[in-house]
């Protein structure tokens, strides 16, 4: 509409009340459309998850995903809830209760719920997920709790430690970063000598990925830190000892191995299926690694091989056993934990690999299904071409209600809070130290709108308005 006017307005500045009126109505259109599609849910899960905002108020993420009958997914936020007072797991199921409750969803299509592994959310008695559970059952359905699979996979690598290493790399940066003029002297240095990278990085223990890439950045860096400390005359005598560069090279491999992982749990839409997949082949490489380590074979340890060829006459492999000891604690944490994703395996079986798992083992009321399905040599075509969801979409509702109905339980599960841990970045944007009294209602109707995948009916929010402007 008048296209040769844009500049003009462009240059129209919005109140602050106009503004914030218009996020109100954008985001009650889109929790309208949020209720409208819930209607329709066969099966829904839940993600929660709990974090602190900058004026010290417990805000609870409560985030949806649903399936319909035509296997069309929604994954929406479903509220905010401001927690003031205590943040017991009695308080987080009744906030849940409540944003369950007032998008009308029945609790007996709720069939799983995914937190965070905090006490308040897994308790056995009083934690948030078991009462969930809990109400879920005297309504006649069945839920499962999953802890997030990204959380557990970030708790194991923790197991990966050689002490020793890690502190000496991070008081090493911090000397080098924590005064100013050591920083600036340090950047200019790698700038003159045309360095691969152009800083070190700081490291932060709640941050998923820091470790590997700050040790992965210190290894790519050593000569040059080591030249600069000696021009300083800070030395630092590790950076010429042999096998504590091969501790710190073996980290540095096994780190960006665990990183790998780690970003193939990440993103939005992923199955649980899916995420399970990678946590066993994980598992799995583990092994191998021991193995291979073990034997002194370093083809999975680029870095390791790298110092030991460097070092010939250091008998660093002759030293390579606490690396094994390392690895097998690695396993054992990975063995220990993913016990609630174990429960399911089953079912996640015959939801990923109808065609190969054994019938025999199924429950009885899916077998003969089962059996059917495998025998159908077009079915099992079309199962390696199509993605699972679009798989089971184009079964026959008559022929394959049940197998049907199981994969919808399946795809609407949540495997990780990932989607949690994104939308918490949004609100430290949305609110911080200088936006410290927008509302606990505005802050999630602004991330409401961030968040979703739907788009705002601006005709339907027109047509409700009996004026354009309440000013008028």
């Amino acid at each position: 509409m008048c296209p040769e006017k844009m500049q003009e307005f462009n240059n129209v500045t919005l109140a602050r009340n106009t503004v914030a009126r218009r996020i109100e109505d954008l985001s009650t259109n889109l929790k309208q459309q949020v209720s409208g599609k819930a209607r329709a849910f066969d099966f829904y899960s839940i993600a929660c998850d709990e974090s602190t905002d900058p004026t010290d108020t417990a805000q609870l993420l409560i985030f949806l995903r649903g399936i319909d009958d035509d296997f069309s997914i929604s994954e929406e936020l479903l509220d905010l809830r401001s927690l003031t007072g205590t943040t017991t797991g009695k308080d987080i199921f009744e906030a849940v209760s409540v944003a369950i409750e007032n998008m009308s969803l029945p609790w007996d299509k709720l069939c799983g719920v995914t937190t965070d592994g905090a006490p308040a959310m897994t308790g056995e008695r009083n934690g948030m997920a078991s009462m969930v559970c809990r109400k879920v059952r005297e309504a006649g359905g069945e839920a499962v709790k999953l802890h997030c699979i990204i959380h557990q996979e970030a708790l194991c690598a923790r197991a990966a430690q050689l002490g020793n290493v890690m502190a000496t790399v991070v008081k090493t940066i911090n000397l080098i970063r924590s005064r100013a003029l050591n920083h600036r002297e340090f950047r200019t240095f790698l700038s003159d000598i045309d360095a691969e990278y152009g800083d070190v990085i700081y490291h932060t223990d709640v941050r998923w990925l820091s470790r590997s890439s700050v040790l992965q950045r210190f290894f790519s860096l050593r000569s040059e830190i080591d030249r600069f400390l000696k021009e300083k005359q800070l030395r630092l005598d590790e950076l010429c000892e042999p096998m504590w560069l091969a501790d710190l090279a073996f980290l540095v491999d096994l780190t960006g191995q665990l990183n790998t992982l780690n970003k193939s749990l990440q993103g939005k839409d992923a199955l649980v299926s899916q995420m399970y997949a990678h946590m066993k082949s994980f598992a799995v490489k583990l092994r191998l690694f021991e193995k291979q380590i073990r034997d002194r074979n370093t083809a999975h340890f680029p870095a390791l091989g790298e110092i030991i060829s460097h070092f010939p006459n250091a008998n660093i492999p002759e030293n390579m056993d606490k690396y094994v000891t390392v690895l097998t604690s690695l396993i054992k944490e990975f063995n220990k934990r993913f016990q609630d994703f174990a429960a399911i395996e089953k079912d996640i079986q015959v939801f990923s690999s109808p065609f190969s798992v054994d019938v025999e083992g199924v429950q009885g009321e899916v077998q003969l299904e089962l059996i059917e399905m495998q025998c159908d040599d077009t079915l099992r075509s079309r199962h390696q071409m199509l993605p699972l969801p679009e798989f089971y979409s184009s079964l026959e509702r008559s022929r394959f209600p049940l197998m049907r109905r199981h994969a919808k339980r399946m795809i609407s599960l949540f495997g990780s809070t990932y989607i949690c841990e994104q939308t918490f970045s949004l609100m430290t944007l949305n609110k911080n130290r200088l936006r410290s009294r927008i509302t606990d209602s505005h802050l999630c109707d602004v991330l409401r709108i961030s968040t979703t995948r739907l788009k705002p009916d601006l005709t339907a929010i027109l047509q409700s308005k009996a004026q354009y402007h309440c000013s008028h």
